[in-house]
């Protein structure tokens, strides 16, 4: 009753473009135990995801006894941990008919409460009746919950339209279409990836945004750890024809060619950079940096033959 109340009392419709008939059946379905909603929706998205699901196991790392639930972080932490890439899809209506006819399920946080007194809840969002105006939704102990479109959307803009997909490697949101959120999702993660899976998803970000100086910079610097130091120094070098006073595009194509016994090389990269202009966060690297090519310089009269192709 309280939930009919509040979704009455909206005030008004939410618009959004209403996406085709869909049900995601194959999206697995893992039910929450006591306020363990968080765990669950996680497991649910992870599982389609090829992931492997150990559900007690996100329970420990991603459930907090002490607040009976789990903090956004938590859930987006665990994501990564188990190899996946947690993408933020855009807090507007349309991201989850975008999603859902891309064939991605939705991991959605929903307020059931009133704004001033909020009841959080997980769900994952799996499919649209529009003839029935209804989501289908993982959520709780119900495998297909059917809730009310205006409803369900007055629970969502109550949290903010907090959304993810939760993707495998090389695989992209459908929803999301500018590059810096889905640089920062990728950034994150890729420490909890295998090298070739990190730079699968950085070639697909290429391909779709070719001239974006964080992908290109992202791109060059997978391509360097996957040992391709000549394709990465392409990148970097192609980003810095576009930016010339990108510093740390600067600062990793003269360490690559220190790396390659380029030392003068390395040397034209970083010349004529003012210190005043180096932000705080680079300074050390920076200041490294040219301490190696002033040793190596001091101990080499000329470059390898070989630099010349660098």
């Amino acid at each position: 009753m309280l939930l009919a109340v509040l979704a009455s009392c909206t005030g008004r419709e939410i618009a959004f473009p209403e996406p085709p008939a869909t049900q995601l059946a194959a999206v697995p379905f893992y039910p929450q135990d006591a306020y363990q909603c968080g765990p669950a929706a996680l497991a649910t998205v992870l599982g389609w995801s090829g992931s492997d699901v150990d559900l007690d196991a996100l329970v420990s790392s991603a459930y907090l006894p002490g607040r009976q639930g789990s903090l956004q972080p938590e859930i987006i932490a665990a994501a990564r941990r188990a190899g996946r890439i947690p993408y933020p899809i855009p807090a507007a209506p349309a991201s989850i008919g975008a999603e859902l006819a891309a064939g991605h399920p939705v991991l959605v946080l929903q307020n059931l409460g009133l704004r001033s007194s909020p009841r959080w809840h997980y769900a994952v969002v799996v499919g649209y009746d529009p003839v029935a105006g209804t989501f289908i939704l993982r959520s709780g102990t119900e495998r297909a919950r059917r809730e009310d479109v205006q409803r369900f959307m007055a629970s969502w803009q109550r949290a903010d339209y907090w959304g993810l997909v939760v993707l495998p490697p090389g695989d992209l949101p459908a929803s999301q279409q500018a590059a810096e959120p889905l640089v920062r999702a990728l950034a994150d993660t890729e420490a909890f990836l295998p090298v070739q899976d990190a730079l699968n998803t950085w070639e697909r970000f290429l391909t779709q945004w070719p001239d974006e100086p964080d992908v290109l910079f992202g791109s060059a610097n997978a391509r360097r750890h996957s040992d391709n130091p000549a394709s990465a120094a392409a990148l970097f070098r192609r980003l810095l024809a576009r930016d010339a006073d990108h510093l740390a595009a600067r600062n990793n194509l003269a360490d690559l060619l220190l790396s390659q016994g380029c030392g003068q090389g390395a040397q034209r990269v970083m010349a004529d950079i003012e210190a005043a202009a180096v932000p705080a966060h680079l300074k050390h690297v920076i200041a490294d940096t040219q301490s190696a090519i002033s040793r190596h310089t001091q101990q080499h009269d000329s470059d390898a033959g070989q630099c010349s192709d660098w």
